[in-house]
């Protein structure tokens, strides 16, 4: 099959032949139909936060299955899924406490003495990515890595479902458990942001504030909810907030990953206020608060795929996007094939797009 390795950090993917191995027991083999260029492959290919190479990357995917291992019973070859990089066990701490997304069990990868599930085409070792690697043809995934949605749903759509959507809305819905008649405040209005800030418009948030730097996307946060925006250029954002606002909001997100947002997340909060970091912060990089603050008994906590328990949550945001209230069509900018991935990913860089999403051939 035809995938997207990254073989050097810093450098461009390469479209190379791949093999794939037959599903073993609890896995899945899914034909790739749409797979999202997500903000967080860029952070991998820039080596701001390392892995294991040659890996094949993408991690934002919907598809059909082919064939399902002896023990699957979660899926069957014909079904539509949306997969999640957060594969659980079922059984662990975490997971039996309904955090799925924090399932860290090797239960769901192939261990050291069985055969890879990805090998080059010289049989070399090759990396899977986030238990995924979606920028493939086809997908070999543990069958809780994935999760069946209704057939009359766009897969194009339902691949965004599976990180920048699971990720926002999530945030919103339950890291921060946003309630009717709240303010909230975004920081960073691509993929992520925006998923945000339409989960908050479904929670019922009084008060949406979109904080951009780019005019066209502070346009577009308005089409997701946002009652109110901020171009950051035209000044502090933290003081126009705080402005806006009367003394700051009850929830800010943070979907950008830099220690300037992190600490204006949290320097934007009303008293009793919560800072969620949803954007990955580079690895070794520390953020700065004022201690003092803590005594208004302001919070700040991270947000992992969106604190998900997606085999439920997936199913449902499909539900929101075919009733309307879910904006998916205007996420995506452009759609792409998959020897146009190297280009996409410059785009991203530039900041001006929301998604790109490769379509592979049917």
């Amino acid at each position: 099959m035809k995938a997207a390795v990254l073989r050097e950090v810093g450098k461009p993917l390469q479209i190379e032949n791949v093999q794939i191995n037959k599903p073993g027991p609890h896995e899945v083999l899914i034909r790739t139909v749409a797979a999202g260029v997500c903000h967080s492959d860029l952070h991998f290919l820039e080596g701001k936060y390392p892995y294991p190479l040659p890996a094949i990357l993408g991690h934002e995917s919907a598809g059909v299955v082919e064939q399902v291992g002896s023990e699957v019973r979660t899926v069957k070859p014909g079904d539509h899924v949306v997969t999640c990089l957060s594969a659980y066990c079922g059984h662990c701490e975490h997971c039996l406490t309904g955090h799925l997304s924090r399932c860290m069990s090797p239960e769901t990868q192939r261990q050291a003495e069985e055969e890879q599930r990805l090998k080059a085409a010289n049989d070399a070792a090759m990396f899977q990515f986030l238990n995924l690697s979606s920028f493939a043809e086809q997908m070999l995934i543990h069958e809780h890595a994935c999760t069946p949605i209704r057939k009359d749903m766009p897969l194009d759509l339902a691949a965004l479902i599976g990180c920048s959507v699971t990720t926002g809305v999530g945030a919103v819905i339950h890291t921060s458990s946003v309630r009717p008649g709240e303010t909230v405040a975004v920081i960073g209005c691509g993929g992520i942001g925006l998923a945000a800030i339409n989960g908050a418009a479904i929670a019922g948030a009084g008060r949406i504030i979109a904080i951009d730097a780019i005019g066209s996307k502070l346009n577009l946060a308005k089409e997701f909810g946002a009652t109110d925006v901020i171009n950051a250029k035209d000044g502090d954002p933290v003081q126009q907030v705080l402005d806006l606002t009367g003394g700051g909001v009850h929830h800010s997100f943070e979907a950008v990953g830099l220690k300037q947002t992190a600490e204006q997340s949290f320097k934007m909060l009303g008293k009793g206020g919560t800072a969620n970091i949803i954007g990955m912060i580079p690895v070794g990089v520390h953020i700065e608060l004022h201690g003092a603050e803590f005594l208004q008994e302001k919070r700040i906590q991270g947000s992992n795929m969106g604190s998900n328990r997606f085999p439920v949550d997936m199913p449902r945001y499909v539900d929101f996007y075919m009733n309307g209230k879910l904006k998916l069509d205007q996420m995506i900018s452009r759609r792409i094939k998959l020897e146009d991935v190297n280009e996409a990913f410059e785009e991203l860089k530039k900041g001006e797009i929301a998604r790109s999403v490769i379509m592979f051939d049917q």
